[in-house]
């Protein structure tokens, strides 16, 4: 299980949506818990039902091939088996995403 990350955390960089498609990521997922793998997928549907519904953003925490942690500030407009549409159709990989921040 990974750490709770907060949106007050200093040390994890906030990208704008705009970057994403310049970033490389893992081939392998980030996540290795089946329970985290699970709750990765549900909090991934219930991004997009809060994009979808209400225009709502929300944080969703990242990471790089190069192991840094990363977050953006978005909305998730679709959810795919293998990654996420955000606003603007850029496509971030579900197997980089660590955890959702609600508020």
């Amino acid at each position: 299980m990974i750490p709770e990350l907060k949106p007050t955390d200093a040390s994890v960089e906030t990208v704008a949506k705009e970057q994403i498609p310049d970033l490389r990521f893992a081939s392998h997922d980030v996540l290795t818990d089946p329970v985290a793998l699970q709750r990765r997928r549900y909090d991934a549907e219930r991004a997009a039902t809060l994009g979808n519904a209400y225009h709502g953003k929300l944080d969703i925490y990242f990471q790089t091939a190069d192991g840094a942690t990363k977050r953006v500030y978005t909305t998730v407009w679709a959810t795919h088996q293998d990654y996420l549409t955000l606003k603007s159709g850029i496509a971030l990989p579900l197997r980089a995403v660590l955890s959702f921040d609600f508020y």
